[in-house]
């Protein structure tokens, strides 16, 4: 019968301190969660290591699951999806490439100052130029440091929608600058 329970019920064992519940919901849905996880971070070390961390936010925030407000699937994931993102933002934005021998190349944060001093960039950095400043503002928020619309929406103290619509805008304006 255990092993029948459906994974909100073992959220709800998880979130009185039992492990096997644990045990339970990782055996279910750790492969699936590592494919988010190393979708996210595009490194099978590092997509590991945020499965962790992401199953021992579980194992400590499992009250936080409410049924009413969704899937325990999706709650999983969203969990999965945070630990991800905030070890990509600990690790530095990476910059993959197609060349193995390679490898992933850091890219620091001051790296669209450095693309914009080369020839190419200089039209890029005369593009966001001549944006209004509040598209400008969101696209460097939400691509040079890695922020979701829900964060730049909170960072700018402004409604999502608002935030969503800037941001479209300023991509489309800044496509069609670039062409």
């Amino acid at each position: 019968m255990r092993a029948e329970a459906s994974l909100a019920d073992l959220l709800a064992s998880v979130s009185s301190g039992d492990r096997e519940a644990l045990r339970l919901v990782y055996q279910r849905q750790s492969t699936r969660l590592f494919g988010i996880a190393n979708a996210i971070l595009r490194d099978r070390e590092a997509a590991a290591d945020a499965v962790q961390d992401g199953f021992l936010r579980i194992g400590q925030r499992a009250g936080q699951f409410d049924p009413a407000r969704g899937m325990a699937e999706a709650w999983l994931a969203a969990v999965i999806r945070h630990a991800a993102l905030d070890l990509a933002r600990r690790r530095g934005r990476e910059l993959p490439t197609d060349d193995p021998t390679l490898g992933d190349m850091p890219v620091a944060p001051e790296a669209l100052e450095r693309v914009a001093a080369q020839f190419e960039g200089r039209r890029l950095r005369d593009c966001l130029g001549a944006l209004d400043e509040k598209n400008r503002k969101g696209i460097l928020l939400a691509f040079v440091h890695g922020l979701s619309h829900a964060q730049v929406a909170a960072r700018l103290d402004l409604p999502l929608g608002t935030v969503k619509a800037w941001i479209r805008r300023g991509l489309l304006q800044l496509r069609e600058c670039l062409a």
